[in-house]
């Protein structure tokens, strides 16, 4: 076995879930890069990735591959950083395990991410919410158990991930109602309820007697949900919500959008930042900024506060008893 094979193996099976505990969904992300890169090289050397070294990928077959997931594969900045952020966590990984790399190594992590802009987010309004959550049927089965997760959804801001791992016994509905997730980078955080989503997960799980382990959410069938049904109910709903609320049509309505929605109803109700982050389980409160940078209103409200632009500058000039006083103090 190759000194890169070997590292890779002890890569996944000991950093990332041994010792970091990381969700599927980030092995299964960093092995997508892997893949994809192992491909690339051997296209590029023509070495079996099986025979690779670590020497073998160096900075620039990494600057080679970084540059062909753009220009030939398509993807954006945000998923090119990604993939390099999957790549700089296994060579600080192969830094420890071999040192004798040392060099080739620290040329690859000197690689930096790839600056791009930031778009504008998207989030719903008031009424667009209101439309949204009255758009399922509430005369059979499956609209009631949209109508209910879609108010989840909206009230606490989980992620899709988060919302389709929920189970019963997550719910909490006596005194200090709220919900219990283990969100991303396994961190556990807890999200009170309002009496509204309160009343409505009261009806559902009496509809639905099951044990704790249960999804809350789940299929015709019992099994849980997926995040592709999730966005596929979202769409329907979205759709019938239209009509109600024409302003819909010109977003692209997904769970992500809840969740922003959520920190912008938090953020217009005067919620400091801090607690948005702790609210939606945010690793830095600076991922919580682009709220505010997004909130034209709390913008102009800042505005209103400052002086006129029209307003002649100057200094306080005070009058003469004024400056009698200060002169026979």
């Amino acid at each position: 076995m190759s000194t890169l094979a070997a590292t890779l193996q002890g890569f996944f099976t000991d950093r990332l879930i041994r010792q970091r505990q990381a969700s599927p969904h980030t092995v299964a992300a960093y092995r997508d890069t892997f893949k994809l890169l192992l491909g690339f090289a051997f296209d590029r050397t023509g070495i079996q990735p099986s025979r690779l070294g670590i020497q073998d990928l160096n900075a620039p077959l990494i600057g080679a591959f970084l540059d062909h997931l753009e220009t030939e594969r398509g993807n954006s900045v945000r998923t090119r950083n990604a993939r390099l952020a999957a790549v700089h966590s296994l060579f600080r990984y192969a830094a420890l395990q071999h040192p004798e790399h040392a060099a080739s190594i620290q040329r690859v992590l000197a690689i930096p991410p790839k600056r791009f802009d930031r778009t504008i987010i998207t989030y719903l309004t008031e009424p667009e919410i209101d439309a949204l959550l009255q758009a399922p049927d509430s005369h059979n089965w499956l609209g009631r158990r949209d109508r209910t997760m879609l108010t989840v959804a909206i009230q606490t801001g989980l992620r899709a991930s988060e919302l389709t791992a929920l189970t019963i016994g997550d719910v909490h509905l006596g005194t200090g109602a709220h919900i219990s997730v283990v969100g991303k980078g396994r961190k556990q955080r807890v999200t009170p309820l309002t009496r509204t989503t309160v009343t409505m997960l009261n009806a559902w799980l009496t509809e639905r007697p099951a044990t704790p382990d249960d999804p809350l959410f789940p299929t015709r069938r019992g099994a849980r949900l997926s995040r592709d049904a999730i966005e596929r109910r979202l769409t329907k709903h979205a759709r019938t919500a239209v009509k109600a609320c024409p302003t819909l049509a010109a977003k692209k309505i997904s769970p992500h959008v809840l969740r922003h929605s959520t920190a912008m109803r938090l953020l217009h109700a005067g919620v400091d930042t801090t607690v948005i982050a702790l609210w939606l389980g945010h690793e830095s409160v600076a991922t919580t900024q682009i709220y505010v940078h997004a909130d034209l209103a709390l913008k102009e409200r800042a505005l209103a506060r400052t002086a006129p632009i029209t307003a002649t500058p100057g200094r306080y000039q005070p009058t003469d008893t004024v400056i009698a006083f200060l002169d026979n103090l």
